[in-house]
């Protein structure tokens, strides 16, 4: 049950001999002021693309953090970021009912609900069964994050 895009898109450099990745520990990957954008597995790619295409397009400066596990969960990285872009777009495949983008969202205002600009976002997958060859249509794209990140900074 992974994402098979990956095994295409996602080249990075890796270390030799053993590592970890620490639990609870997200990683800024791109730094930014305007929005911040959480993602983890493929979102990551998808995030970074948008990012990439609304500064260049719109002037906007985005904050990428790859939260890298999701129980548990970086609250103080992302806090510390919302803290200074004031706005928050979270991103995953799952449907959006229920998904662990709605506790980020619930946690992250809370804690940070005198520094919003805006409402924190979601772009997620559908609340709805798919066949897999609709995937495409049913899967967060980039253009979606990038039409809510720019609704973000409207707002």
């Amino acid at each position: 049950f992974e994402p098979k895009i990956m095994y295409r898109t996602s080249v990075e450099e890796v270390p030799y001999g053993d590592f970890t990745v620490p639990l609870g520990k997200a990683a800024v990957v791109r730094e930014g002021k305007d929005i911040t954008l959480v993602g983890w597995g493929s979102q990551v790619g998808v995030l970074r693309q948008a990012a990439e295409e609304v500064e260049k397009n719109d002037g906007i400066s985005c904050e990428v953090i790859d939260l890298r596990t999701i129980l548990p969960w970086d609250v103080d990285t992302i806090a510390e970021s919302v803290t200074k872009t004031g706005r928050l777009l979270v991103s995953h495949e799952a449907p959006l009912t229920a998904g662990v983008g709605a506790e980020i969202v619930s946690t992250i205002s809370k804690e940070c609900f005198l520094n919003l600009e805006a409402p924190p976002l979601r772009v997620c997958g559908a609340d709805t069964p798919f066949p897999l060859v609709l995937e495409p249509f049913y899967l967060p794209r980039q253009s979606r994050v990038i039409a809510e990140i720019r609704n973000s900074l409207a707002f």
